[in-house]
């Protein structure tokens, strides 16, 4: 029987049982259609509220398969979308109607700790990262939840505990192995395929398929001193005055991020206190633990906190530390801004909205940036948010649909009343939607110049289904 899939100009067209079988023998990885008994877990994402239906999933074991079915859905110009970790916001990695590229399955990592280095699959996920390197005493700056997919972070930019101290994911790429458009296998480095190498750090997934990274590794742990410091809401305008000042003069080695949000069931945390509304500095030394403790005691001793659990701790476990605040399955919808200070009148704005919060899982995350990762000048790559020293998340997140209206209308208020204090500029991977207006926007000044560069590489933007860069 035939198979209708979506074309890239919105029309379906009949892709007959004959090609199907061929498309199916050419993979070592399998071909599942809306009836195969994997169909449905295959097409499930983190975000809950992502429920798309592509006509065709091509789970491929290796670059061979991913070749293939680029060629495939370029010569019948199929609406393509691209699944590593599905960890994305937006829910690229699934598109309806069309062919989806599944690479979970690939998730090799060969870690060289002579040289310091780890070849990565596409598919592998931040824990797998983590997992293989610290074995060594080493890792990459990635995110903050081990579910990540590695390579959806990277290409988009990729931050975390150790930005600050060592740079984002994309300032650790040394060279990627792509499939293009057109089906071509490319190896892209400082030397080779150099504009494209360019684009794809901080280029999202525009630009075609990478199916490895190589990363400079660096020495981190095996132990750091890190943990959450919790404060009454009461205590939450004089503490974070308080922290923007102490936050200015961290060393590179150290980071701070706030949190506002209902009281997790913290085992530290008196029970009368869980599901208030607190504020939390989630912090992190990477280096000496004496020297640490002496750097993040003034943040410890902003107010009376009512729990503090900062300790030396394994690094890979704070780096899955939160994965239990970001379960897959829930309905998800972000908003994120960046800003290069936290004023008086943001604070007012976020304490009024942390009193309206829709839901227990929702909240305002702000990562501390700037260090290393400021130090890196913005058109060095196409990642272009070198003066950012603060991205506010607004984690919009609940379980049931009959909220979406009310806790998507929360997000939004809050994201409306800050933008205007906000640089204007935003990371990609926090992009909830296509036809954001923003100010600056998610590539910057470089947007200009990866326009030229995806009309060299894809013309007929066969990798749309992302926030998207037309080919000029």
């Amino acid at each position: 029987m035939d198979t209708q899939v979506k074309q890239l100009n919105d029309n379906e067209t009949s892709i007959d049982q004959t090609l199907i079988e061929m498309l199916e023998s050419r993979l070592r990885g399998d071909l599942l259609l809306p009836s195969h008994c994997e169909y449905e877990q295959a097409r499930q994402i983190w975000n809950g509220m992502i429920d798309r239906h592509p006509a065709m999933i091509v789970r491929c074991m290796g670059t061979a398969d991913v070749i293939t079915t680029v060629k495939f859905a370029s010569d019948h110009q199929l609406l393509l979308s691209v699944k590593s970790g599905g960890h994305n916001i937006a829910g690229s990695a699934v598109c309806e109607g069309g062919l989806m590229i599944d690479l979970s399955t690939m998730t090799g990592v060969t870690v060289d700790p002579v040289n310091k280095t780890a070849q990565v699959q596409c598919g592998a996920l931040l824990g797998d990262v983590d997992h293989e390197c610290q074995i060594f005493g080493l890792a990459v700056p990635t995110g903050i939840n081990s579910t990540t997919g590695i390579a959806g972070l990277a290409l988009g930019g990729g931050y975390g505990w150790l930005s600050r101290l060592l740079g984002h994911t994309v300032d650790n790429i040394i060279s990627v192995d792509i499939v293009t458009a057109e089906g071509k296998f490319l190896h892209l480095s400082d030397n080779e395929n150099t504009d494209l190498f360019w684009a794809i750090r901080g280029g999202s997934g525009n630009f075609g398929v990478v199916t490895k990274f190589e990363f400079a590794l660096h020495n981190v742990g095996p132990t750091i001193l890190s943990g959450p410091v919790v404060f009454p809401l009461e205590q939450a305008r004089d503490v974070l005055k308080k922290y923007r000042l102490i936050a200015k003069n961290l060393p590179d080695e150290a980071s701070c991020w706030t949190v506002m949000r209902k009281a997790p069931p913290f085992p530290f945390l008196d029970p009368k206190y869980h599901g208030q509304p607190v504020l939390v500095l989630a912090m992190a030394y990477v280096g000496d633990i004496r020297k640490g403790e002496q750097v993040l005691a003034p943040l410890r001793e902003l107010g009376q906190s009512i729990g503090d659990a900062v300790g030396p701790c394994p690094y890979k476990n704070w780096q899955s530390a939160f994965d239990p605040l970001l379960t897959p399955g829930s309905r998800n919808y972000w908003k994120s801004s960046d800003f290069t200070e936290i004023s008086d009148a943001v604070i007012d704005i976020l304490l009024d909205a942390v009193t309206k919060l829709p839901s227990d899982e929702c909240e305002i995350f702000t990562a501390q940036l700037g260090g290393a990762a400021s130090r890196v000048p913005s058109n060095a790559m196409a990642y272009p948010h070198r003066s950012t020293l603060y991205t506010m998340n607004i984690h919009g997140r609940w379980q049931n649909k009959t909220d979406d209206e009310s806790s998507i209308a929360w997000v939004r208020t809050l994201f409306n009343s800050v933008e205007e204090h906000s640089t204007g500029s935003v990371y990609v991977n926090f992009v909830p939607e296509q036809d954001e207006i923003r100010k600056v926007g998610p590539y910057g000044a470089n947007k200009a110049k990866l326009e030229h560069i995806k009309m060299k590489y894809d013309p007929k933007n066969l990798f749309r289904s992302n926030i998207n860069i037309l080919p000029k």
